[in-house]
């Protein structure tokens, strides 16, 4: 039944019991279309609106009797509806409004529908994790104005400038797709354009012959014996961190010396000659049952995970605390460069991107990587001499170095 919703009537309405199990009552407008009022076994009592859009019924709380008079939820039902008309959901725009608009939602889209077909997706993720979430985490994608985003730059260049212009970048890329994606208007200004950018200097920081052999005494005594062995294959192979990370035995060509690393940043496999230090060292690492990893983590059938923890202990106390993970590869390169070999040679070992390098012609016939890093294995293992793992065996926790990676 219906009947022309009145102060007076609403006042006067109690529960009588829902229909269909509800645990409701409604009482409907005669003057709008599926206007009505929901009162509660409680007493307390709300405006609705029902509609259908594309054949499904839906139902929307317009709001509180009391809030609402009766004639301004009239008006609102009425403008709800003429949403529904011009092929709009009311109800789909409040849930999209209420949860989809924060940057939360928008860096979980960026991360599933864009950032998962790039090979520097890790590097957006983290940057999200740890930068945008922590800072803007809960607020709408609207609210974020340029100010805010120099204000973020600004806070991450004190100590990282890089991180700091590539943070800018990302954010740039994620308004952009906002406005495609729907969370803002075609027409919204980006945020990030107009910020100026740090200047960027190039790093030019390697473990001299001087610090080796403090470096190689530290790394020896890490309890973790992956993790020692991470950091010898990083400074005798200057394979990149992650790739190193997730590379597996069946990446290991014994019989031809080489590990193959499938998926690289520079967008191909790239085939690393190993030296006999190398090679000595992957005969007698460990293989942990059941995981198809070189270097095992904490979980069950997972790959190291955490070297930058255990790397911050060792460099500190073998006093090159400014010397990071990537600096190891660096060292590579330098050192090959010192040794009289050639930029595009040391580019080739480094997988450096280069489109007119083929492969799986480089190494055919003699292969001038190889011998390079032959030569450096036999100089780095020399100068750090004792410290070089003959055999990857678990050693006592020294207290100076504690700590285990995740």
């Amino acid at each position: 039944m219906t009947t022309r919703l009145t102060k007076s009537r609403i006042d006067g309405a109690t529960y009588e019991g829902g229909e269909h199990g509800q645990e409701w009552d409604v009482r409907w407008d005669s003057a709008v279309p599926g206007f009505g009022l929901r009162i509660y076994p409680t007493g307390r009592k709300a405006f609705i609106l029902r509609y259908r859009v594309n054949g499904s019924k839906k139902l929307l709380t317009l709001g509180p009797y009391g809030v609402l008079t009766v004639e301004q939820a009239r008006n609102l039902a009425r403008q709800r509806l003429g949403e529904v008309i011009g092929g709009e959901d009311p109800l789909e725009k409040r849930k999209k409004a209420v949860q989809g608009e924060t940057i939360a939602a928008l860096g979980a889209a960026y991360l599933d529908r864009h950032a998962v077909r790039k090979r520097s997706g890790r590097d957006d993720q983290r940057r999200i994790a740890q930068h945008l979430l922590p800072a803007w985490g809960h607020r709408k994608v609207e609210s974020i104005t340029r100010a805010d985003v120099a204000a973020l730059h600004t806070m991450i260049g004190e100590q990282h400038p890089y991180e700091a212009n590539r943070t800018v970048a990302l954010v740039g890329k994620m308004f952009e797709l906002a406005r495609r994606w729907g969370f803002l208007p075609e027409t919204a200004a980006n945020p990030a354009r107009g910020i100026d950018k740090f200047r960027e200097h190039k790093r030019d920081r390697w473990v001299t012959p001087e610090e080796l052999p403090r470096l190689a005494s530290i790394i020896g005594q890490y309890p973790n014996l992956y993790v020692r062995a991470a950091l010898w294959l990083y400074l005798l192979t200057g394979v990149r961190r992650e790739e190193l990370l997730q590379a597996k035995w069946s990446d290991v060509d014994f019989a031809r010396c080489e590990l193959r690393l499938g998926e690289t940043k520079a967008g191909r496999t790239h085939y690393i000659p190993l030296s006999a230090p190398a090679m000595a060292l992957l005969r007698v690492l460990p293989r942990e049952e059941g995981n198809p990893y070189l270097l095992p983590g904490t979980k069950p059938g997972s790959h190291l995970v955490n070297v930058s923890k255990a790397w911050q202990k060792i460099r500190a106390a073998a006093d090159v605390e400014d010397v990071r993970i990537h600096d190891l590869r660096r060292t590579v390169g330098s050192w090959l460069a010192q040794a009289g070999n050639s930029l595009p040679l040391i580019g080739r070992v480094l997988n450096h991107t280069d489109p007119k390098t083929t492969a799986i012609y480089a190494r055919l016939g003699d292969d001038p990587a190889r011998q390079a890093l032959v030569e450096h294995g036999e100089r780095i293992t020399a100068i750090a001499g004792q410290w070089f793992p003959a055999q990857m065996t678990a050693l006592p926790a020294p207290a100076k170095v504690s700590s285990q990676p995740t």
